[in-house]
């Protein structure tokens, strides 16, 4: 069966509670929590069964009540949004769970010297406040599913199960143990740590998602790991939607989020993003971000393709936080007016970047080049997916592989397939290179001499493929590729240091200038459909944000692209821009957003984990005169700005529509209607 489609104004209400706090919910009012989600404008709220103290808010005969808890509080919660059409989900803490440690202890995840797993969740010494991370090898799974299923058994009205902190270590608990013994996993060696983990976390998966469907094989279930893995895809058959945790001001930034959406538009499910009313993160009462900072992440979740989710976090006497839901509001009360343009859409993109991630497994080094490549793409408003090897590569006109993927035959022949179809595909670094050996799998036009002993090196690129500011070379934190251009196109020259800054021999603070003359070796090159970077370019933009690499990449996919990209405009580099059609309506529907963003706090010991370098945003400010351009394979009649429904003066030019935006702040939708 197919679950209900997620509605647009969600509230994640955590509520994790200690036991030592007494007076669980005597504020509770169901008129004034009514009032206050219907002034915010809220459709759906997550409430709590049970917290990460291990602690439930309604009887139970399984796990353990809160003790100051004097009533059903998750039923009156339901009751309560139920007369007003506000749908509930269910949570409950599956990875955390503090009450039934005290009980067995023993259940606890173990690293491998016999410390607690889990220190992630800042519980590494018994004198230490913070949650306890449990086995799912352990006879604690059949706990929680026993939990799950006295929960859609008491509450069979609920609107899904969202089940939170999926996370399984490599754990040397006495059941992991004895596991691996019975496997040959030899528990010595961290590949076999990890393959008995995930072992472990596909048992939890496959037992907690039939817990949920007992009763109701509809049952939304959504489990909640921090990010929507690209290394696993098989793990996406257990789950109904996705949501898409990611809060700017709590260390993720506000590039994270579109590349998040980035894969998950792709995976043929409903998903949400889940930002937080919260100034830092999750957990932090009396924290308020900004109203504007609101507005603009959810203006920017429902301009990538979600719905959206705000965290908050209830007071433990039961009451809505009235400067919350006021700030709530505003945001929300925004994005009421515009779901029809929001509803049933899909995502337009001209390019798509292979996850290095997907292909290569979850760590630093796959994790730059996929955020380099997304950043680059939005600061060139380029319309682009993140995708795996699963992917109908042909719905694209350009892949990008970023930094670190070798081919295997499987890749290769896909890749051939594309390319024969017309498709474009730019390579970086070590991108390109057949699997285990020194040689690209394709003739790029160049010949290859391996990796530069030079770190950094230099880059100059060529005239038309270099930052209009630059005429000498710039330097480049990370080793280039050996190439030398024979029928491709040369894209600039790579200069050398004198040496590599050692011990031995030095000069300055940071590194070796370069030397005079070329090195002899090309930056990249292009090659018909084909382009090759000799700098891992993504990677080194993630960590440096360097312009020149920035650009060197961009004009080279300009240059694929052609007369082909669907959408130009002359927004500034901090602005981001998405395309979506929705089929039924016989529109394009076109969002411009942008706000100033602006790095707040540090780091100081005396503060500890409160304080951080926090990403915020206060000020909206307007834009004007914007130019776009739009290629559309479908004629185009007229063009409106929406909500407002103001018509739009349209140019047709050479295949193209032009039109210019006067102003908009923070968030626009522009409706191209088909003729």
């Amino acid at each position: 069966m197919i679950p209900k489609k997620l509605r647009f104004r969600q509230v994640h209400l955590d509520f994790h509670t200690s036991p030592d706090i007494e007076g669980i919910g005597t504020a509770w009012d169901k008129k004034a929590w009514q009032e206050t989600l219907q002034a915010a404008a809220v459709d759906s709220i997550t409430c709590f069964s049970k917290c990460h103290h291990g602690l439930s808010y309604h009887p139970t005969r399984v796990g353990v009540m809160h003790p100051h808890l004097k009533f059903d509080l998750l039923r009156k919660q339901i009751d309560a949004c139920k007369e007003i059409d506000v749908r509930v989900p269910v949570y409950l803490s599956a990875g955390l769970d503090n009450t039934i440690t005290l009980t067995h202890p023993e259940w606890r995840e173990l690293n491998a010297s016999g410390g607690p797993g889990g220190a992630v969740w800042n519980n590494t010494t018994p004198l230490q406040p913070g949650f306890h991370k449990l086995c799912f090898n352990t006879p604690y799974l059949d706990y929680l599913c026993r939990q799950i299923e006295e929960a859609v058994t008491l509450f069979p009205e609920a609107d899904g199960i969202f089940l939170d902190i999926i996370y399984q270590g490599e754990c040397c608990c006495n059941w992991c143990m004895k596991e691996m013994k019975r496997l040959g996993l030899d528990p010595l060696k961290e590949e076999d740590r990890k393959a008995s983990a995930r072992l472990a976390l596909e048992r939890y998966y496959r037992a907690t998602t039939a817990a949920c469907k007992i009763k109701d094989a509809a049952m939304p279930v959504f489990h909640n790991s921090g990010n929507v893995s690209r290394e696993d895809r098989d793990l996406l058959q257990y789950q109904s939607h996705l949501e898409l945790e990611s809060l700017p001001t709590g260390g993720w930034g506000y590039d994270h989020f579109p590349e998040s959406a980035a894969y998950a538009s792709r995976v043929g499910l409903d998903y949400l993003g889940m930002t937080g009313k919260f100034h830092l993160s999750w957990g932090e009462f009396g924290g308020f971000k900004h109203p504007n900072a609101l507005r603009y992440e959810c203006a920017a979740m429902t301009a990538f393709g979600a719905k959206c989710s705000v965290g908050d976090q209830l007071h433990p006497d039961g009451r809505l936080d009235p400067s919350t839901y006021e700030i709530i509001g505003e945001a929300y009360n925004e994005l009421a007016a515009t779901e029809p343009w929001c509803t049933g859409t899909l995502p337009v993109a001209d390019i798509a970047i292979l996850s290095s991630e997907a292909e290569n497994g979850r760590s630093e080094a796959t994790g730059a080049a996929d955020t380099g490549a997304c950043r680059i793409l939005l600061e060139g408003h380029h319309l682009f997916a993140l995708v795996d090897r699963t992917a109908d590569f042909g719905a694209f006109k350009l892949l990008v592989l970023p930094d670190n993927i070798a081919i295997d035959e499987n890749l290769r022949a896909r890749l051939d397939g594309f390319l024969a179809g017309g498709g474009k595909l730019l390579l970086s670094g070590a991108s390109g290179l057949k699997k285990g050996t020194a040689a690209f799998a394709w003739d790029l036009g160049a010949d290859y001499s391996g990796e530069s002993p030079f770190s950094p090196d230099y880059l100059l690129p060529a005239p038309g493929f270099r930052p209009a500011f630059i005429r000498t070379p710039s330097v480049s934190y990370g080793a280039s590729h050996r190439i030398k251009a024979t029928t491709g196109q040369s894209l600039g020259q790579i200069f050398d240091p004198y040496f590599n800054r050692t011990y031995a021999h030095f000069c300055s603070h940071r590194h070796t200038p370069y030397q005079p003359e070329p090195s002899g070796y090309d930056a990249g090159v292009i090659h018909g459909n084909l382009a090759y970077l000799a700098h891992p370019v993504f990677s080194i933009y993630r960590w440096n944000g360097t312009l020149v690499q920035r650009e060197l990449a961009l004009k080279v996919i300009d240059a694929l692209l052609g007369e082909t990209r669907t959408v130009r405009t002359n927004l500034p580099t901090g602005a981001r821009v998405t395309l979506h059609r929705q089929a039924p309506e016989k529109r394009q529907v076109l969002h411009l957003l942008y706000a100033s963003k602006q790095t707040r706090g540090g780091l100081a010991k005396e503060w500890q984990e409160n304080s951080a370098v926090v990403e915020v945003i206060e000020d909206l400010e307007p834009l004007a005169n914007i130019g776009v351009s739009v290629c559309s394979e479908a004629p185009i009649a007229r063009a409106t700005l929406e909500p407002q429904g103001e018509e739009l003066p349209i140019t047709c030019r050479e295949g193209r529509i032009e039109f210019t935006i006067p102003s908009f702040t923070c968030h626009q939708i522009v409706a191209l209607h088909e003729a």
